[in-house]
């Protein structure tokens, strides 16, 4: 028998280059503020509020309390906070780099565990590893629905081997990863459902899962998160164009087929900034290999909600390719094309697929990043420039002067350093102050949510005020304490 190093020699290399590749976007990033408050900022500080038995209250982004739970039902923020004992304030980036490494292998061993489909168990792998969704997501802070896709692969997995214990856990533990995670998982269900409808113990446990995933994600976006939100309401429903809310949205979609459908590929909001992202995307797809599912079309099923609330959302910003709104395509893209490939007749033709999907793939990754439609930094994601290692002022020194900050004290910080100092009990996203002990702003950096006219006559204010003493200040970082 094969020892595992041995078995698996081809995959564990590509693992480490991967895990090396995305750790040289993703923690380089961090450690040169390119990380904001929104949303690594925010999440890292629930991280220290759930490691000390209290509810975090979303003042690292709002300017009144309100628990984190009504904003997004994410739970994995509560497991994986005593990891932040460890590994600090890179702790949800090493997180989501560990679940993009351990979806890979998800969508290998799907392969690998049939002897008609060990052959395209790596390349789908690869692939995976390679897909434009996940430089996407690995290159802007942390997001729980990333976790949660990297978690499907081996759910289909199990499902595919009849293990339906193991398969109902991991449905249980996606489905906490944020509200609208369970009504994609739902429709994943349905699709399954489909692929297994001859087989009467997989139907019945597919149809019961799907129904399961759809009451949950009505009773938490109805009942649940407006309970505990300040305005009695869910907060994300950000499609005018459907309505006011899930009910008159479904009612718009049925009674507007083509409309809806229209939607799907124009500029509905009338923002000039908005066009042609949409088509982007279309056409980013097209070439990593979605064509292919329309042999199998229980996996475009597996896509419509990510379709749905990618392309009607009042923000352009989602609807292309850029951050971690493309995450979910990446696992149902991996196993249902290369599932298609697989069951070509020929062997010879399903090589040639193969390889032209893993180059077109590959070729949609480096696409987004050098020459996208859509707003990406490149900075943030162009790991083969110079420019994504360095900064114009020392960041070192930078680092050094925030390290000087007592840890218990109340931060007002701008949004690049708000990850950096989120591990405390309190911290507001600059311009908010409050009762604040120490203010931290940069000239360099970005001033959302102020424009910089108004940043820079606020912080003049702020640096000549009675209030505060200017505590540090190097042009490239200046930290005001407030005077006792």
């Amino acid at each position: 028998m094969k020892s595992f190093t041995t078995k698996y020699r081809a995959l564990i290399i590509t693992t480490i280059i991967f895990a090396a590749i995305y750790s040289l976007i993703s923690l380089v990033n961090h450690y040169n503020f390119r990380t904001y408050a929104l949303d690594l900022g925010a999440y890292t500080n629930a991280l220290y509020d759930y490691t000390h038995f209290q509810w975090n209250d979303s003042t690292a982004f709002l300017q009144e309390p309100e628990n984190l739970l009504a904003d997004h039902f994410d739970i994995y923020l509560i497991i994986f906070s005593p990891l932040s004992l460890i590994f600090k304030t890179y702790t949800l980036l090493v997180v989501q780099i560990t679940f993009l490494l351990i979806g890979g292998w998800g969508v290998f061993k799907y392969f690998d565990a049939q002897e008609t489909s060990k052959r395209f168990a790596l390349p789908a792998a690869i692939y995976f590893y390679t897909f434009f969704g996940v430089y996407g997501a690995v290159s802007f802070d942390y997001h729980s629905n990333v976790i949660a896709a990297m978690l499907v692969p081996w759910l289909l997995y199990h499902i595919r081997g009849r293990r339906l214990i193991t398969s109902a856990i991991l449905l249980f533990v996606i489905i906490l990863a944020k509200e609208n995670v369970s009504l994609w998982v739902g429709f994943i269900s349905l699709g399954l459902l489909w692929e297994y409808r001859k087989d009467k113990l997989l139907r019945n446990f597919l149809a019961f899962s799907a129904l399961g995933c759809f009451i949950f994600f009505v009773m938490v976006t109805s009942i649940v998160m407006p309970a505990i939100a300040t305005s009695n309401e869910y907060a994300h429903f950000d499609y005018s164009i459907l309505g006011s809310g899930f009910k008159e949205a479904i009612i718009y979609l049925l009674s507007h087929p083509i409309d809806s459908i229209q939607t799907m590929f124009v500029n509905h909001t009338g923002d000039p900034f908005g066009d042609y992202v949409k088509l982007e995307l279309h056409v980013i797809l097209i070439f990593s290999g979605l064509p292919l599912l329309f042999w199998k079309p229980q996996y475009l099923l597996m896509l419509i909600p990510i379709y749905f609330q990618k392309l009607f959302h009042d923000n352009y910003s989602m609807w292309g390719v850029s951050d971690q709104y493309s995450i979910e395509f990446a696992p149902i893209l991996a196993i249902g094309a290369f599932s298609v490939i697989r069951d070509f007749k020929k062997p010879k033709i399903s090589t040639i697929v193969m390889y032209t999907t893993l180059v077109l793939g590959l070729a949609s990754a480096i696409r987004i990043m050098d020459n996208p439609t859509a707003y990406i930094d490149k900075t943030r994601i162009r790991i083969y420039k110079e420019a994504h290692y360095t900064k114009d002022y020392n960041v070192k020194e930078v680092h050094q002067a925030l390290d000087n900050i007592p840890k218990d004290a109340i931060i007002s910080s701008q949004s690049q350093f708000v990850p950096h100092l989120a591990l405390r009990d309190h911290i507001y996203h600059f311009p908010v102050i409050k009762n604040a002990e120490f203010v931290v702003f940069s000239a360099k950096e970005g001033t959302y949510p102020m424009d910089p006219k108004e940043f820079d006559l606020f912080t003049d204010e702020l640096k000549v005020s009675a209030e505060w003493e200017v505590e540090y200040d190097d042009h490239a970082l200046v930290i005001l304490k407030r005077k006792v």
